[in-house]
């Protein structure tokens, strides 16, 4: 699939597909099939806003491979201990920022709700997406997504992606 072939809204759609089964595999704890969004070489970065609109490189998460991807998932299942407890994405305002033959740049808002055992959920991050998507033989993946998040504050352990 050439990027520059597909019409701005089947792009559109393509892209809102993606995202949609990115925070699905996450909300239904279904995080072993989370890596297979990225291509191998991807990078993944959780920064808070402050650092983001400072350019300051520190970030919360971060991962420079698919592989580093899997440990995390490995991490999460065999060596972390935590709380139980469920996310739930919504996102909104998807826009193309840029287009090319090779790659597409997007951005989108995001609000996670955490609820936990006890029943109480909560408004746990919220913020925006910046990704870099390229087409592959198995359809759109990212290349790059980096989440920026507004809270300035991390309310408990940051398992789980974002």
């Amino acid at each position: 699939m050439r990027l520059n072939e597909l019409s701005d809204e089947s792009l559109h759609f393509r892209v809102q597909q993606l995202l949609a089964e990115y925070v699905e595999v996450i909300d239904d704890d279904r995080l072993e099939q989370w890596p297979e969004l990225f291509v191998d070489d991807a990078r993944y970065e959780v920064v808070p806003r402050e650092n983001s609109d400072r350019g300051l490189p520190l970030a919360a998460m971060f991962c420079d491979s698919k592989g580093m991807l899997i440990d995390r998932v490995v991490s999460l299942r065999q060596a972390n201990i935590y709380a139980l407890h469920y996310h739930r994405h919504v996102l909104s305002n998807l826009r193309i920022t840029q287009r090319s033959d090779a790659e597409v740049q997007a951005q989108c808002n995001f609000v996670v709700f955490q609820t936990r055992v006890q029943g109480e959920t909560a408004i746990y991050s919220a913020g925006k997406y910046q990704d870099r998507i390229v087409a592959t033989d198995g359809g759109l993946r990212f290349k790059e997504k980096r989440v920026i998040f507004d809270t300035y504050r991390i309310d408990s352990l940051m398992v789980r992606p974002l």
